[in-house]
Parts: C-alpha cells; structure tokens; sequence
C-alpha cells in the first residue's frame, strides 16, 4: 500500500469497504435485531399456530443469521480489508478486539439457538419436526435455553456499543470510520 495513501487523514481518504463486507455487516445487523426482537417476543401470540410460525420464523432466520455469519467470516479471511485503520494503538486494539468478540458469539448465540432447539424439540411451519433430544429433561431445555438468550443479550449489548463508537467516530472524532461502512454516501 502506498505510503502516500496510509499517511492521508482517514476523513480525506474517502475509502469504502467493498460492497460485500458492507451488505454482510448490515443483513448481519438487521437480523440481530429482528431476531432478538422475535425472541423477545415469541409468547405475545395468542394461538398455538401463530405462536409456533412466529417461533418457526426465529428458527429459520437464526439459520440465516449462522450462514451470513459463516459467509462473513470466510470474506474476511479471504479478503483482507485494504483500508487502512482509522484507529491507532490502543483504540485499533478494543476496535479488532471487539469485532472478534461479535463474531465469538454470534456463532455461540447461533449455536446455541440450534441446541434449544433441538433440546425442546420443535416444529418448522408445521413441514417438518425436529424431535427432542430428551423430551423429559425440562431443567436441561431451561438451562440451554437460558444460555442462548444470555448469549443473544450479550449481542445486542457489544453491538451497541460497537454502534455507539461508531457514532463516537462520526460526531466526536469527525473520521471517516462510520462512513466506511454506509450502504449509502454520507457527506
């Protein structure tokens, strides 16, 4: 990489991430937050139908969720950004820390997702089943259970965060670090 590039502030560099990483960080995004929105909200449903489509809905995008996930970290250990980092020390550090420490749980949460569900057993929009691993063993389905939820938390809790440095870099630091990641062109 030339010197000339790594040495331009980063708000002058009007560097990008390519189009991929940008469209697998927000579907990345939005899932999280639907999805924890649905698990939130999974027992609101008044009818065992609705209640098991909404439940059959959180299966199906926590599966999603694991494939992006899966697809993201492959892009990016296939393709190393070339942007050079806005961060420096200390603060590249919490910043390459944090994003690892996302992805570490969204395959935690995601996997522990699939052992909830395979430890209480389940219905996919009445197509198919997955039976029960131990139909009778209410204490290990609360415990998995219980762990996956903590996990999903533990997502929104770094990802806000992760959201509010980018906010912090925006307002604050006045860098390009936020606009590096927009779908769209932000001035």
């Amino acid at each position: 990489m030339p010197d000339s590039i790594v040495m331009q502030p980063a708000e002058t560099q009007g560097l990008r991430h390519d189009s991929t990483t940008i469209t697998l960080h927000w579907i990345t995004a939005i899932l999280v937050i639907v999805l924890w929105t649905i698990g939130q909200t999974v027992d609101w449903p008044p009818t065992n139908v609705l209640r098991t489509d909404y439940r059959s809905l959180h299966i199906i995008l926590g599966v999603t969720l694991g494939v992006v996930v899966l697809a993201r970290l492959g892009w990016r250990l296939t393709h190393q950004d070339r942007l050079p980092p806005t961060d420096h020390g200390l603060l590249l550090l919490i910043a390459r820390l944090t994003h690892w420490l996302l992805y570490v749980l969204l395959i935690l949460t995601v996997g522990l997702g699939i052992a909830t569900t395979w430890t209480r057993g389940d219905t996919v929009f009445y197509l198919f089943t997955i039976p029960a691993y131990d139909p009778g063993n209410r204490p290990l389905m609360h415990l998995v259970h219980g762990w996956h939820a903590l996990a999903a938390n533990a997502i929104l809790i770094v990802a806000g965060l992760h959201a509010a440095a980018a906010l912090f870099h925006h307002f604050i630091m006045r860098d390009a670090t936020l606009r590096r990641m927009l779908p769209w062109k932000l001035r």
